[in-house]
């Protein structure tokens, strides 16, 4: 049986932490997309509250957790840590493994960290409705949440694949009362350009991003959200880490490796920023890393290139691992990671060698979440199956050396959403992808040319 972890709820965090302040290099700048110079505030106004671009340019360390956004997460926040008995038992030798579970968040996932943040300081600033796109479901379920909470519209534009592939997702949505769409959809002049030229296309994020950005665009009433990838968001976030660097603290650990999947980047820096930050302070020395999928590989087979941040070439440019910004991703059940681009923090961690990224196929993913249900009892979301996955590659390779290793991951999300996933596995009917080397050639081509 799993040891339970609780932090006491007068422990849950008061601040979120930026690492900007305390990156050895300061990351490259956000440029806009026609000039290729810095943008500043005025740009990034049409589409975000100021609170929310202040923070995305933020020198604090340390951004206080408004009282009515604590409000909220005490629904579900601390999450609770996990010592994982079963899975030890399992697997043999002497590595201990604990894992953060974001699943006890209404919506079933870590996304609401940052939905909640962005709805409050949407409100805050007299936003009537916000647009996003999601992958999986889990950022739009998300969203609508946390517009439920603050008397906000929500616009969900969701992946075309995900979404006949999770109709409950869409259910959720609308539940909470927003609206959604399969993307690409006829609502916007961009989703009926991509649809014209490719009437039977699965989608992707990056055109999902296009039409939402489109919609907050065109509307002075309506701002637009994202789930990942921004600096603000990834910040959001880390009250992961905080409350897990607290937990490990209650039972004298300290973690070897830290683990978390990533598609933009959000869970992953979410639990592992705060502990970048102690491993640069010499406090600990974890090995840090970022499990993607082999059919989305930006950080360990894109290039460390500007791009664009969506399909339709809406946004500024960021400096990125990016598989270029036209990626248009096998039908993996990992919606969630399904992206062409890593969050710039998250890639300028990778080029600093502060990270570690890795690749593994949804076989073996799902084969280990299988593994990791029936002696754990959490069936995991198709995104985590990643980080627990490698877990387990670590935890074996412990048991060969016979080294005492602490592993710790993010089991981001559960898996109730994503049964058609499982019983495709234990069917024998999942099937891998492995990113075509010629398609990401094709794609870099479009790519721009930016100086730095």
């Amino acid at each position: 049986m799993a040891t339970k972890v609780i932090l006491p709820e007068a422990e849950l965090p008061t601040h979120w932490y930026n690492i900007v302040p305390d990156l050895p290099t300061p990351p490259p700048p956000v440029l806009h997309p026609g000039t290729h110079q810095p943008v500043g505030p005025d740009d990034l106004a049409p589409l975000f509250p100021m609170d929310l671009i202040l923070q995305e340019v933020s020198q604090e360390r340390f951004v206080e957790i408004p009282e009515e956004v604590r409000e909220v997460y005490r629904k579900w926040r601390p999450s609770p840590l996990y010592r994982a008995h079963g899975l030890e038992r399992l697997i043999g030798g002497p590595a201990r493994i604990y894992y953060k579970y974001e699943g006890v968040s209404p919506v079933g996932s870590h996304k609401a960290n940052t939905a909640v943040a962005q709805a409050y300081y949407n409100a805050r600033a007299g936003i009537r409705k916000i647009s996003t796109e999601t992958g999986a479901g889990q950022w739009g379920s998300a969203l609508a949440f946390a517009c439920a909470q603050f008397g906000l519209e929500c616009e969900v534009y969701m992946v075309k694949a995900s979404f006949e592939q999770k109709p409950y997702r869409k259910a959720m949505i609308e539940s909470y009362g927003g609206k959604i769409h399969a993307s690409p959809s006829t609502n916007t002049n961009y989703g009926r350009k991509v649809l014209e030229e490719a009437p039977d296309t699965t989608g992707s994020l990056g055109i999902a991003i296009s039409e939402a950005v489109e919609v907050a665009a065109m509307n002075a009433d309506t701002n637009y959200a994202l789930g990942s990838v921004l600096n603000h968001v990834l910040m959001h976030q880390t009250i992961i880490g905080e409350e897990a660097l607290r937990q490990l603290a209650m039972v004298d650990e300290v973690p070897d490796v830290v683990i978390g999947c990533a598609g933009g980047g959000s869970n992953f820096a979410g639990l592992s920023f705060p502990f970048v930050r102690e491993k640069l302070a010499g406090k600990m020395d974890p090995r840090i890393v970022a499990v993607e999928p082999a059919a989305a590989p930006s950080l360990t087979r894109g290039e460390y290139r500007y791009d664009f941040g969506d399909t339709g070439m809406l946004t500024p440019l960021v400096k990125m691992h990016t598989l270029g910004h036209d990626f248009l991703p096998d039908p993996i059940h990992a919606g969630g990671l399904r992206y062409h681009g890593m969050a710039p923090l998250v890639s300028h961690l990778k080029e600093l060698g502060l990270i570690e990224a890795a690749a593994l196929h949804q076989t073996e993913t799902f084969r280990r979440a299988v593994e990791f249900a029936r002696v754990e009892g959490i069936i995991p979301g198709a995104e985590p199956t990643h980080a627990i996955a490698q877990a387990m590659i670590e935890a074996e390779k412990a048991r060969e050396t016979g080294e005492e290793k602490v592993i710790l991951f993010n089991l981001s999300g559960h898996g109730h959403f994503d049964m058609a996933a499982y019983q495709a596995f234990v069917d024998g009917k999942l099937q891998d992808y492995e990113y075509p080397a010629d398609r990401i050639a094709k794609s870099m081509k479009k790519v721009p040319i930016v100086a730095g």
